[in-house]
């Protein structure tokens, strides 16, 4: 019963045997690999004082970087079976010009120039073996032979994938600006404006060697739903074109730092944004538009619900001549930068000004206690990675998406045996809500008091930031929540699922919106200076604080994600941020110690005077920790979504290794609902590390500065263990479901001795 296909992958040869390495250490496997980085850099700089008044400086930096990854960068795959080496050439350059116009006025225009390459090359276990059998849907000319990505998303995990590599990109940045600085009285001005293009030319991000998708739904198992060779999904895309994408920003500023008298300042300020949203150049990008599709025109499937009708309305043609005989369906969408659509494809985002405002006040008059204040309002745009990820859209593009179908081929269904369709195939979107994508805007804002006692200063400050407009994607093109138990319990009735969506014709239709908050407060406190001979410089420094999200990303978060619950939105994911340590402590000092640092006896002083020890120490509460859910749940149906399981009760976390939080108040949520855990709702480890760093220079020769120095140090010196157990870095396990639910599973590094003699001469 094993599938012919399984059997080739996993004995297709390569470092590690198949894609999936055999376990080594128990039932997993553990191992590394040689990753050596490569790194070049060439700088150029040139300064002319051309007279008294007018001077020119320009630089030019070029960087030449290659690295290594062991597994392939910017995707799932966890196995070291393949990986790719990214090289990342960048380019800097500056000409600036100053010019005293009078001893009061000052006027700098600049040219910036920045870019970089990308070109990530895959390595290891690329290529497919003879005997493997592919039957892709499309056969485009960018195929070749490489490995369809083989995804275990239920108990194992694993997950092999080339990803869209071979990949490259090419990133060219020029600004021009002009500033002029003018003093007049108590008033210090200064204003001026700037021109950015930013154009990229980058392939696209899509997957054609197609990809299986095993989550365990016939056997109970993904691995062995994998060896018999049954998907519950499979993607492949057919093109995968490159895109010419610009950005031009354009802004304006004028700023007056007030000196009102001796002892406040005011800093008044205001600056203009305009941001237009990054467009394609050759208008080769498009968006779906709710208001342009006409239910007059929904598609007809076929039977199964899979492909549409040949004979449906609302189908069109592309002009990418690898799809030119493949009729698609075109109903709602809308080519960017024609028949009146922006160029961005969304509205522009012009009008955006932002304050800063700011003041210094001297309370005492003595200069010893200092009160500042703060606040200010910025704009952003999302950058491009949201038009980046359109260029899968039809008409330009096609792909398709096939539930429940064979390893061995994606055209055959597992539930009945039959052809999958090759009719038109039901495509899915992925864009952005034109009138709903204003630029991000973060208003910050920060009160604080410093106050000089002897060599040191104690700081209090309250910051606080308040974001909105902030991005995320969700799935708009739903069935009815009514009809979600029922298609989560019976495949049959899950293979309904295209004919019961709003926008016939269409799996997904994944669009973009800026619309959700996010926000942070801190208390931040510090203490630093050194003691009256210097022997001793130090910092201290606490902060309290919360910050608050909605990025549901098991990465390091931020926007271009979607959200958990689509039928709900944004909110459902509201809650504490990846990175909410609520407790921050540090210090750090560096003590030259006195002991014969001063002898009149130089053997005695170069000896055994003049050592030095320096210290960095950390002390932090735990970050948050989000639940979610293996194996079959109503994201298994809705696509572009993530569960959580439902709370039952009280936690009584253990915060053992095994089980750091109570793992028994989990249960799955009924079938075709999410779960009720708010998102982050248990905290991992706290950590605490020591670093201690002990120098000695032994000096030979003042004049010419002949030194020797020993250095010795010491990371985490105490060597106790420090749990790896929050969202970002990973290091437990958080998926109801999983065999070793609550457990922690990695740790930061043990002692590491670091001794090293440098000769200087």
């Amino acid at each position: 019963m094993i599938n012919p296909n399984a059997t080739s992958l996993l004995t297709a040869g390569g470092k590690y045997g198949g894609i999936f390495p055999a376990p080594n250490n128990g039932s997993q496997f553990q191992g590394g690999n040689n990753l050596p980085t490569n790194v070049t850099e060439e700088i150029v700089r040139i300064d002319e004082n051309v007279t008294d008044k007018f001077t020119i400086f320009g630089h030019f930096v070029a960087e030449q970087v290659s690295q290594n990854y062991g597994t392939t960068m910017w995707s799932g795959d966890n196995v070291p079976s393949i990986g790719n080496t990214f090289g990342n050439p960048s380019y800097a350059a500056v000409v600036h010009t100053a010019y005293v116009i009078s001893p009061s006025l000052v006027n700098e225009a600049a040219f910036n120039y920045n870019g970089n390459r990308i070109a990530i090359t895959p390595f290891g276990l690329v290529s497919a073996p003879s005997d493997f059998t592919f039957n892709r849907y499309f056969d485009g000319p960018n195929v070749q032979d490489r490995i369809p990505s083989i995804s275990l998303s239920g108990s194992t995990g694993s997950n092999y994938t080339a990803n869209w590599t071979p990949w490259n990109n090419i990133a060219n940045s020029y600004q021009l600006r002009d500033d002029v600085s003018w003093t007049k009285g108590r008033h210090q001005l200064k204003m001026g404006g700037m021109w950015l293009l930013y154009a990229k030319g980058q392939d696209w991000f899509q997957n054609t060697e197609g990809g299986y998708n095993f989550n365990g739904f016939y056997t109970g198992n993904d691995f062995a739903d994998y060896l018999l060779g049954y998907a519950n999904s499979y993607n492949e895309n057919a093109v995968k074109d490159t895109g010419h994408w610009n950005n031009v920003s354009v802004a304006l500023y004028v700023q007056d730092n007030f000196r009102v008298n001796n002892r406040l300042t005011l800093n008044l300020g205001l600056r203009w944004d305009g941001i237009p949203h990054t467009y394609e150049k050759n208008n080769i990008m498009s968006n779906f538009y709710p208001n342009l599709y006409n239910p007059a025109l929904a598609a007809v499937l076929n039977p199964g619900d899979q492909s549409i009708s040949p004979n449906s309305p609302g189908l069109g043609t592309s002009p990418n001549p690898i799809l030119a005989n493949l009729p698609l369906y075109l109903n709602g969408m809308g080519i960017c930068g024609k028949n009146g659509i922006p160029s961005g494809c969304v509205n522009g985002a012009w009008l955006n000004f932002g304050p800063r405002l700011g003041f210094a006040y001297d309370l005492t008059g003595s200069g010893k206690t200092v009160i500042r204040g703060g606040y200010a309002i910025m704009y952003e745009r999302v950058q491009g990675n949201d038009v980046y990820n359109m260029a899968g859209n039809v008409p330009f593009a096609a792909g398709v998406s096939f539930p429940n179908v064979l390893l061995s081929n994606p055209g055959t269904s597992v539930l009945t045996g039959q052809t999958v369709s090759a009719e038109p195939p039901i495509s899915g979107i992925t864009g952005m809500s034109q009138n709903n994508y204003a630029s991000p805007r973060s208003t910050q804002f920060s009160l604080s008091i410093q106050h000089s006692i002897g060599k040191s200063v104690l700081s209090a400050s309250y910051v606080g930031t308040q974001n909105r407009h902030q991005n995320y994607y969700t799935e708009t093109n739903l069935v009815p929540e009514g009809l979600l138990p029922g298609m989560v319990t019976s495949s049959a009735l899950a293979q309904t699922y295209n004919a019961n969506v709003p926008y016939l014709g269409y799996n997904s239709v994944k669009l973009g919106f800026n619309e959700a908050n996010s926000d942070y407060n801190g208390l931040q406190l510090s203490f630093r200076g050194s003691t009256l001979k210097n022997d001793l410089t130090y910092q201290v420094g606490y902060t309290y604080s919360h910050t608050n999200d909605s990025f549901n990303s098991s990465g390091s978060g931020g926007d271009l994600y979607p959200v958990s619950d689509p039928y709900l939105g944004w909110k459902y994911d509201f809650g504490p941020s990846a990175f909410d340590i609520r407790n921050s402590f540090f210090t750090n000092f560096v003590y030259q110690i006195p002991l014969l640092k001063n002898s009149d006896n130089k053997l005695l002083k170069t000896t055994l005077g003049g050592w030095e020890v320096s210290g960095i120490v950390t002390a932090i509460t735990g970050a948050p920790l989000n639940i979610g859910v293996t194996g079959q749940n109503v994201c298994s149906v809705v696509p572009n979504c993530a569960n959580r399981p439902d709370t039952t009760g009280s936690p009584n976390n253990p915060h053992t290794v095994n089980e750091w939080f109570d793992t028994s108040i989990y249960t799955a949520a009924p079938a075709g609902e999410w779960g009720n855990t708010p998102r982050n709702s248990v905290r991992g480890p706290g950590r605490q590390n020591w670093n201690v760093s002990l120098f000695k220079n032994f000096l030979f020769n003042e004049e010419r500065g002949t030194n020797l120095q020993f250095r010795a140090e010491f990371f985490n010196i105490w060597n106790h263990p420090q749990w790896i157990a929050d969202t970002l870095q990973g290091g437990v396990s958080t998926n109801l479901g999983s065999s070793n639910f609550g457990a922690i599973t990695n740790a930061y590094d043990p002692r590491i001795i670091q001794l090293a003699l440098k000769f200087t001469f």
